[in-house]
This record gives C-alpha cells, sequence and structure tokens, in this order.
C-alpha cells in the first residue's frame, strides 16, 4: 500500500443499528476498489470485518475492524464498528480515532434508535457526518420515504449528494451524482457513465440548487454570487460542500446497494472530496504541569501515537493506533508516560481486517498496528521521550449488567481468571473482581449478549467453560432491642481442660458497625482474656442467627463472669462469646437489612410513565427529576436486590434509548415480606 500525505488520509467510523448493512457496504467498498478479489457475505462468514470466530457464529460484528482503501488518489481507513449496544465501547474507541462518521441506514425501515445513537455520539464530539441509505433495492425498500425521515429527525440541512435511478417496477439500475450531474449504471462489476434519464433532469437540478443554496449560506460572498444568478462550478460546489460538512452545516446522503456495487464509488468518491482529513480535524491536547498544549496533526512534528485498540490471538498481542503527529517507524523507541515505561517498536504493520502487511512506517493521521508491546494498552499515548504527551483516553461508559461467574467444572477457577485478565485487554468495558463478602467472582459489562460472548471466548480460546447466575445479594442482619446474656464454654476431657464463662449485654450500636466495651468490677474475667472475648464476638458476627448474613450495628458490653486458674485459656473465653451470641441474638429482635442503590436514569420524555412505574414495581423510590438536553433525569433509590436486571429491562422498554448509571448507597430494614423470602431461601441453601 503506498504512502499517503495527511492531507489525502480519511478516517471514517462505520456506524448505526444492528443489520442495516454496515459491514456487507465495507466489503462492496473493498471489491470494488479491487482490494479483495471476492465479494464476502456475512451470511458465509467469510467478510474481510467479521473474522472473529464469535462473528462468524454469530452472524453480526463484535469488535472494530479495519479496513484500509485506496480510491481517487486518497487512503481510506474505514473503521466498521459493531451495531449492538452491549458493544458500544467498540464505537467510542473507533470515533476517538476518527474525522467523521458515515451513518448506515436501511432503506426499508428508515432511522431507528442506532441511528439516533450514533447521530448523538458524533454530535457530542462535534464530527462531521454523512448517511448512506442501504439496501435500495430490497423488497419494500423506500429510499424516499427515507429520505424524509431522516430530514425530519435531523434537520433539513441533511442534502442528498448522490440518488438512485429506478427503472420498470422500482428496479435500482444505478445513482446519479447531482453535484457533478453524471449519472452511472452498473454492468457486471464495472461503473459505467450513461446520460441521466429523461424523468430525472429536472430533480436533478432541483437537488443541485438545493445544494448551492445550502453552500451559499456558508459566506457573504457565496451568497451575494447565488442571488446574482451566477451558477457554482463543480469544483466551486465541491470545495463549499467539504467546508459545509466540516462546519456540520451540511450533512450528505448517499445511497447504493451493497450487493450489486451500486453506489459504492459514488460514496468513495464523496468521501474522498466532502470529508476531513486528519489535519483538519479536531486537535488533540494535553497537560504539561500547569498548561494545555496543543498537538497538532503535524508530519513534521515530535512523533505522537494514540492507542485505541488491541487484539490478542495465539501470535501475541497488536496494538492499534493512530498517528496524532510525526511518524512512526520501525525500530523507534517510543515513551508511555501513563506507565512511565520505555516502548521499543518492532514490526509495525498495516491492518486490513485480520490481515496484516508489515510496513516500514506509519505516517502521520494514518492508522497501523504494532505487536508485542510490553505494558501499553488501550487509551495510551506513545511519544517521543523529549516529549511526554499523555491524551484523553477512550470515554468508555461504565458496566451497568453483572452475574456471578463460576466454572462448569471443579478447579477452574484459575482458568477462568487467567482468560478473563487476556480477554480485558482486548475489551476494556467488562469488569471482573471477586466479592469477598459473598466469595462470588462478578463478571459487569454491557448487557447480557456482552457478557455470553466473553463466556464463549472464553470457551474457545481458553478451553474455561463457565456458567454465569444472578449475584448473591449481601443482605446485613442487626438487632433492634438490647438483651443480658450468659454463655459459659466447659470441656473436660482429661489433663488440661477448657473453662471460660462470660455475661454480657448486646444492643443496637448505630454509629458503626461494632463496638466492644467491659464493665467489669474485680477480677471475674482477667484483662488478658478480654482481647478474647471480642475476638469471639466478631467471628460470630460473620454468620447472623437469621440467614447467616454478616451482623452490623452491635455494641457488646462484657459485664461479669468467671475463670478457672488451671483450665481458662483464650480459646475458652472466644468460645464462651460465641454461645453468649447465639443464645442472645435471637431474643434481641433480630431483623435483616438490605443494600439500597442509588439511580440515574436517563430516558427521553415518551417513556416517563413506563420507567418510572418499573420503578415502582421494584420497590424503588422517586427522589427527583431533572430535564436534561435530550429528555429527563430520573433520581430513585431502589434495593440492589431488584435491579439486577434492569439494564436489560430498560433496554426494552426504552427501545436502547434509555441508560442508567448506580451506587451503594446504604443499608435499610428490608420489609417483612422479603426477610421471610431471604431466611427461607438460607434454610434451603
Amino acid at each position: 500500500m503506498n504512502v499517503y500525505s495527511v492531507d489525502k488520509i480519511r478516517n471514517v467510523c462505520v456506524m448505526g443499528h444492528g443489520g442495516d448493512g454496515k459491514t456487507s457496504l465495507i466489503e462492496s467498498m473493498l471489491y470494488m476498489t479491487k482490494a479483495t478479489d471476492r465479494m464476502g457475505k456475512i451470511a458465509d462468514g467469510n467478510t474481510v470485518c467479521d473474522y472473529d470466530p464469535e462473528e462468524i457464529r454469530r452472524k453480526f460484528s463484535i469488535s472494530t475492524a479495519v479496513a484500509p482503501i485506496e480510491y481517487g488518489g486518497c487512503k481510506i481507513n474505514v473503521l466498521d464498528t459493531p451495531g449492538f449496544f452491549d458493544f458500544e465501547g467498540e464505537v467510542q474507541s473507533a470515533l476517538r480515532v476518527c474525522e467523521s462518521g458515515l451513518i448506515v441506514v436501511p432503506g426499508k425501515s428508515g432511522p431507528s434508535v442506532g441511528t439516533e445513537k450514533a447521530w448523538k455520539r458524533l454530535a457530542d464530539q462535534n464530527k462531521p457526518c454523512a448517511f448512506y441509505i442501504s439496501k435500495i433495492d430490497e423488497e419494500h425498500s423506500d429510499y424516499d420515504t427515507s429520505l424524509h425521515k431522516l430530514q425530519k429527525a435531523f434537520g433539513v440541512n441533511v442534502c442528498p449528494i448522490v440518488i438512485p435511478i429506478f427503472e420498470g417496477n422500482r428496479e435500482t439500475v444505478g445513482v446519479v451524482d447531482c453535484v457533478v450531474r453524471k449519472a452511472y449504471h452498473m454492468e457486471g462489476n464495472q461503473r459505467v457513465e450513461v446520460p441521466i434519464p429523461e424523468n430525472m433532469i429536472d430533480k436533478v437540478d432541483q437537488q443541485r440548487a438545493a445544494l448551492c443554496e445550502n453552500v451559499a449560506e456558508l459566506s457573504e460572498d457565496l451568497m451575494e454570487r447565488y442571488f446574482a444568478g451566477e451558477e457554482f462550478s463543480d469544483e466551486e460546489l465541491i470545495a463549499g460542500l467539504r467546508q459545509g460538512v466540516l462546519e456540520r452545516v451540511i450533512i450528505p446522503v448517499f445511497c447504493g446497494t451493497a450487493a450489486t456495487g451500486i453506489g459504492t464509488v459514488a460514496l468513495l468518491k464523496g468521501i474522498c472530496d466532502y470529508m476531513p482529513s486528519p489535519d483538519q480535524g479536531a486537535v488533540e491536547v494535553c497537560e504539561e504541569g500547569d498548561d494545555i498544549v496543543e498537538i497538532a496533526s503535524n508530519p513534521n512534528g515530535t512523533t505522537c501515537a494514540f492507542v485505541f485498540k488491541t487484539t490478542a490471538d495465539q501470535y501475541g498481542r497488536f496494538s492499534y493506533f493512530k498517528v496524532v503527529a510525526g511518524s512512526v517507524k520501525q525500530d523507534m523507541t517510543l515513551l508511555n508516560h501513563r506507565m512511565d515505561g520505555v516502548e521499543k517498536i518492532g514490526h509495525i504493520y498495516s491492518i486490513c481486517g485480520k490481515k496484516s502487511t508489515e510496513v516500514e512506517e506509519v505516517t502521520c493521521g494514518d492508522i497501523g498496528a504494532v505487536s508485542k508491546l510490553a505494558t501499553t494498552k488501550t487509551g495510551d499515548t506513545l511519544s517521543m521521550s523529549v516529549r511526554a504527551v499523555n491524551l484523553d483516553p477512550v470515554p468508555f461508559a461504565q458496566p451497568c449488567y453483572s452475574q456471578a461467574i463460576a466454572p462448569k467444572t471443579k478447579g477452574g477457577e484459575e482458568k477462568i481468571a487467567a482468560g478473563l485478565n487476556k480477554l480485558a485487554d482486548e475489551d476494556p468495558t467488562f469488569s471482573y473482581t471477586i466479592n469477598k463478602e459473598t466469595h462470588q467472582s462478578i463478571l459487569s459489562g454491557m448487557g447480557d449478549i456482552h457478557l455470553d460472548v466473553i463466556c464463549s471466548k472464553l470457551k474457545t480460546r481458553f478451553g474455561a467453560e463457565a456458567v454465569l447466575s444472578a449475584p448473591i445479594v449481601p443482605y446485613r442482619e442487626k438487632i433492634r432491642k438490647k438483651v443480658t446474656v450468659e454463655g459459659k464454654h466447659k470441656k473436660q476431657s482429661g489433663g488440661h481442660g477448657q473453662y471460660g464463662h462470660v455475661k454480657m449485654s448486646f444492643e443496637p450500636y448505630t454509629e458503626g458497625d461494632f463496638l466492644f466495651e467491659e464493665h467489669i468490677f474485680g477480677g471475674s474475667v482477667p484483662k488478658n482474656f478480654h482481647p478474647a472475648v471480642e475476638k469471639g464476638v466478631r467471628e460470630a458476627m460473620e454468620q447472623g442467627v437469621l440467614a447467616g448474613y454478616p451482623m452490623v450495628g452491635l455494641k457488646a458490653d462484657l459485664l461479669d463472669g468467671s475463670y478457672h486458674d488451671v483450665d481458662s485459656n483464650e480459646l475458652s473465653f472466644k468460645m464462651a462469646a460465641k454461645l453468649a451470641f447465639k443464645a442472645g441474638i435471637p431474643q434481641a429482635n433480630p431483623v435483616i437489612m438490605e443494600p439500597i442503590c442509588s439511580m440515574k436514569v436517563y430516558i427521553p420524555d415518551s417513556y416517563m410513565g413506563d420507567v418510572i412505574g418499573d420503578i415502582n414495581k421494584r420497590r424503588g423510590r422517586i427522589m427527583g427529576m431533572n430535564p436534561t438536553d435530550d429528555g429527563q433525569e430520573i433520581v430513585a433509590e431502589v434495593p440492589m436486590a431488584e435491579i439486577s436486571d434492569y439494564a436489560i429491562t430498560l433496554r426494552s422498554m426504552t427501545q436502547g434509548r434509555g441508560s442508567f448509571v448506580s451506587q451503594f448507597e446504604r443499608y435499610e430494614d428490608a420489609p417483612p415480606a422479603v426477610q421471610e423470602k431471604v431466611i427461607a431461601a438460607a434454610k434451603e441453601a
């Protein structure tokens, strides 16, 4: 592959809902530019971008794939991202290194939730955007209706650049480029220029006039020329559209069908003509001491590269990077400022799907990969040691769905842990922790499909079969009234025996989890045994008397007791304290406490009633509501036991438009019905 200057590179993030045709479109782009010698199909599992065994088996994209395409003197790095919301982290990492986004919308159904989310993500980052209406040749597909829906949803600045040519019974035979007023048919695998159909000339002229009007609004000079009736040349219109796209005041719309290649070349030309190059994108900034420093996309600048993706296979780790400034060459030594470590750049590659081609240099603005970096992870920055740079990492969302993970057969814990540690290099959007209280291993991710994919990878890559289950809720137990009891441990078995006797009071303690005091007069229990009594109570508190959950909010007071000169020892008094605990706590009106989480739920206004009703069903309390730019923020408190599946339910209720964050807040007394259920479950276990 040739070396390109920064102004001839386009990094485009292809986005949209699952099943809208992103991967098939990229397959068509590769085939039409002769980067591949055959058109892969998702159904056959032989596409360039969906190469992972899990993607082939499930027939949808799971991770971001890079496909470099050479066309019209430009290099277009197309990043194919997943459409399912469980894998949004892949979209976030791809968008971090792209200057623009292409949102794929099917001609049959028009814009969907995935379209809205992709649009919002691009708008939030102020990145240029274009639409591609796909599958316009399918039955019941309606290009005009889909275009109207796009304009209604995203504004009148959504402008068609390419429109389809239909013949007979709405059969798609080609497209017209309204900017240069040229029509193209597909003859086999070749694009052939043809005259614009007579019945389309007026429509093409109308579309071009609308584009000229949008361009005229970019400057007073252009506006004066437009109102004077002066027609813009093709070159002037292309330059104006490029400026309008960069400023997000013009959103171009392309169309086509990947299966036949209709519209694919027109899209490639549009990307070259209208999408920004890396030196036109937002300038990277970083902190150097107290100063904010800009890192310009300068080919002659000090080398700086951002790692946005990591993959691992049997051959080792690949770190995908974008060169922000300078260039990356083989045998370079770069600094990872976050790890304060030095990385030796060995072999570097140009990546197309799973195929890697070794290159000597990756230039400014381009994307490449390097193998076997020692400490570098996704989100790290590599730079020359003369200027330690640490760019903003990928803004990954926090995991919102958790399940307990356990080996299918005994002794598989280490295999699972080792496998998850390696998978975490590839996927920073899941976390793996061990709950010290419940002793469960907790796997947290973005949804049920996400966790299912992780378990499948554990099995296929590392031979570790795992099962998922709902996590144990960490309930607590406490008492409500004060009791005074005795505990006596006496054991005689020949020789020295064991003897410990205590009289204690137990009462609720509101200022902490546990307080031990002693109010003994005289030497009924020698002071050297007091720590043993406290230790005995602490150990007994680890398992409450109702359902075996830890006891909290307890004050224990040692009042009296007795000892034996020969048989008394620390173990005896520890056992006596435990006996006193077991005898006294059931009399102290013990209750189960449940963890309460605070939640913030973000939804469009139209789902307000359904979401509030669902929170109420989960025994939640609405604490308040705050308007947001695109809906409402609902603030609530909900028992932890009621939100284990909330990520799936919220996604279903809001068609994927809702999101939430939650965190543990405090413990509260559980309702009687819940207490009975928890106690019954403990007895059955």
